[in-house]
């Protein structure tokens, strides 16, 4: 690969979805061997590689269209978010370390989760995986992959320390979307995929 070809992968980010030079360094400090994974992503910008969580970042894994409802509030009614990808048919949220480890005892006391009290909202909020520390992601390339991949960058990290939602927002934010959800129409809008966040306004 020229260099000039991997300046446009990895440098300047024009869009929500395009991994910076120092998103990718950024992604790479969580695992043991930061040099090794950069120097994999110089040679193959494609080539999507399974990080571990609990140290830069935990990861809350939603379903897709559920993710997405999270994922939309808060951009219109929050902070917005740290990175976001997409990975075979899941939402990957990048959390704060600690996230996986909060996030569902708070659901179960609001009883907002899968195993809610009787007579609470059970079900309401699908059941979340979160990713701490012991656990491992598979993260979208910095060039992004093939569209059959299924892998891809929604809100790509773009710089060396990206602000990360807690567990208190994202329970904010599963809270909204699955409130949403009884209003949500039949007819999604057209075009959801061409929907772009602005990084800009990211905590």
């Amino acid at each position: 690969m020229s260099s000039s070809t991997r300046n446009v992968t990895l440098n300047a980010a024009p869009h929500a979805s395009d991994v910076t030079s120092d998103g990718a360094a950024w992604l790479a400090s969580a695992g043991a061997y930061p040099r090794s994974t950069l120097a994999l992503w110089e040679e193959r910008p494609e080539a999507p590689v399974v990080l571990p969580c609990g140290s830069a970042f935990d990861v809350v894994s939603a379903p897709a269209i559920f993710g997405r409802r999270m994922l939309d509030r808060l951009w219109d009614e929050g902070p917005g978010s740290g990175p976001v990808a997409e990975f075979r048919g899941r939402m990957l949220l990048f959390a704060a370390p600690g996230t996986a480890q909060r996030l569902p005892s708070l659901l179960e006391w609001e009883e907002w989760g899968a195993r809610g009290r009787e007579g609470g909202r059970t079900g309401a909020v699908p059941p979340l995986l979160c990713h701490g520390a012991g656990d491992a992601v598979t993260v979208p390339a910095p060039a992004g992959g093939p569209a059959r991949s299924g892998s891809r960058w929604l809100v790509a990290p773009d710089t060396r320390l990206p602000w990360l939602p807690g567990p208190e927002i994202l329970l904010w934010a599963a809270v909204r979307a699955a409130r949403s959800a009884v209003r949500i129409s039949i007819f999604p809008p057209a075009d959801q995929d061409a929907k772009v966040y602005d990084v800009s306004r990211r905590r």
